[in-house]
């Protein structure tokens, strides 16, 4: 019979009775077992939804099997053999005594020896450190003090200048007499200067020093350039030596402002320069210093000793140098002199120098001549020099990290007397500087001083003999490669 069945009386048919999975849905929609746990808490419903959650964590825990590892197969045993020859070949550091290639380990017909025989020599490279000296270097070598102070003794007025920091030192050491002696030195090689090579041998048990000069070409460099975005990245790419450099920039900031040299400007650097015939090269001290501006003041220096002390002429013959107190810092002026409010005192009073923003550990050069007065702690100042340059003029630097000059020195124009820092009534790095006529206080700009350099007669002749010697130098070799490598993309862009 039909599902359904019609009514006699024509009534709506009647919905058969559902089964047991129909209503048990029907229940499940309407008990909602897993409810969301993130809404309605706290409700019966939620609670539900909480046991049930339980309950299927619990029964899932109760049906595991656990976590024990399951047991696998032994691995085959190696016989001795087997096993001593795997141990030869295992990846183990050679510190814990690996073996390497296919060896087989040692059996019990290897004896062990006695005693070590050993070595009849041992060469060894060495090195001077900085501030080291040698007979430091070869004492941490393994030469003996007997040894060390022979070699003193024997080349002491070929190094009385001291070994370079980097020299190279080959050692051999020779048998010893029993293992209670250091090893004698049999022999000992190293540059002691450009110049000159040394080798220290030994025969009947007596060393003998060997003395072997190197031809040195002492022609200075010289480097010309145009200026690029940076003058020091442009003398750089052209070769000029870092040192040689730094000097020129420090003689050019005397005469004019380092700010102020544009892209077109030409440098011209004279450097000494020694070249040995086995390549390595000397830097030495800067010569002449060049600036051609297309816009504004150039530049020729020269350095000239006369009676014993070196300066910086200009190039024109006049025997006169003119100018402003060179800058005591590479900064900018950021307060300057007269009434202003104090920063950390909080009221107007009076600033009796001027500030010059500048990094911290920059260093700061005397303005000129003089002789240290006081270097020390002075009350707000914090660390402070102050310089007496005659006449009745002095200057002063303030709130300097570290102080490099004492009491009762004489320094010059352009050395280093301390450094930048915050020491004192300060509110960040910088040079307090101030200028003093007879005691007071007055405005470091204000004052300007004139040089005379008494060059005349033969003196004055061969100042422009040297002159004329520096400016005609050939330019040097990386120049030449700096002008190819200019020269190159311009060809190539014809």
């Amino acid at each position: 019979m039909s599902l359904w069945m019609a009514d006699a009386l024509g009534r709506a048919p009647m919905a058969a009775p559902k089964d047991w999975r129909a209503r048990l849905r029907d229940w499940a929609d309407e008990v909602e077992l897993v409810p969301d746990l993130a809404e309605r808490v706290g409700s019966l419903t939620w609670f539900r939804g909480l046991f049930t959650c339980f309950g299927l964590c619990a029964t899932a825990l109760y049906l595991s099997p656990g976590f024990q590892p399951i047991p696998g197969l032994p691995g085959a045993r190696l016989d001795d053999a087997h096993y001593d020859e795997v141990r030869s070949q295992m990846m183990t550091p050679l510190a814990l005594g690996a073996d390497s290639g296919r060896h087989m380990g040692a059996t019990d017909a290897v004896q062990p020896l006695r005693e070590t025989p050993e070595r009849p020599q041992i060469e060894l490279s060495a090195q001077i450190g900085s501030s080291d000296t040698l007979g430091r270097a070869l004492s941490r070598a393994g030469v003996s003090s007997g040894d060390v102070a022979t070699i003193a003794a024997m080349v002491g007025g070929d190094i009385s200048d001291g070994v370079k920091p980097g020299t190279a030192l080959d050692i051999i050491l020779g048998r010893r007499v029993s293992r209670d002696r250091p090893r004698p030195l049999d022999k000992l090689a190293f540059r002691a200067r450009l110049d000159l090579a040394l080798e220290l041998t030994r025969a009947g048990g007596v060393l003998s020093v060997k003395r072997i000069p190197i031809r040195v070409d002492n022609t200075p460099l010289r480097i010309q350039g145009v200026v690029g975005d940076s003058i020091y990245r442009s003398a750089r790419a052209a070769g000029a030596p870092p040192k040689a450099v730094q000097a020129f920039l420090r003689v050019i900031a005397g005469q004019v402002d380092l700010g102020g040299i544009g892209a077109g400007d030409r440098y011209d650097i004279v450097t000494e320069y020694r070249r040995a015939e086995t390549g390595d090269v000397e830097v030495g001290d800067l010569l002449y210093a060049g600036l051609k501006r297309a816009r504004g003041k150039s530049v020729d220096m020269l350095k000239w000793t006369r009676d014993g002390r070196t300066e910086w002429f200009e190039a024109s013959g006049v025997g006169e140098r003119r100018g402003v107190l060179s800058a005591p810092v590479a900064g900018r002026m950021s307060s300057g002199y007269g009434q202003r409010r104090h920063p950390i005192l909080g009221y107007t009073r009076m600033h009796a120098g001027i500030d010059f923003a500048a990094r911290y550990g920059s260093p700061i050069y005397a303005v000129t001549d003089g002789v240290v007065a006081f270097a020390g702690r002075h009350g707000g100042h914090g660390n402070y020099v102050r310089i007496q340059h005659g006449g009745g003029l002095a200057t002063g630097y303030a709130h300097m990290s570290r102080i490099a000059a004492a009491p009762g020195q004489r320094v010059r124009r352009g050395q280093v007397i301390g450094y930048v820092g915050s020491t004192g009534l300060s509110t960040g790095p910088h040079l307090h500087y101030e200028l003093y006529r007879n005691g007071a206080t007055v405005n470091p700009l204000s004052v300007k001083f004139t040089t005379t350099a008494q060059l005349a007669g033969a003196e004055l002749a061969a100042f422009r003999a040297r002159l004329a010697q520096y400016q005609g130098l050939r330019v040097g070799i990386h120049e030449a490669f700096a002008q190819k490598a200019a020269a190159a993309p311009a060809a190539a862009g014809k």
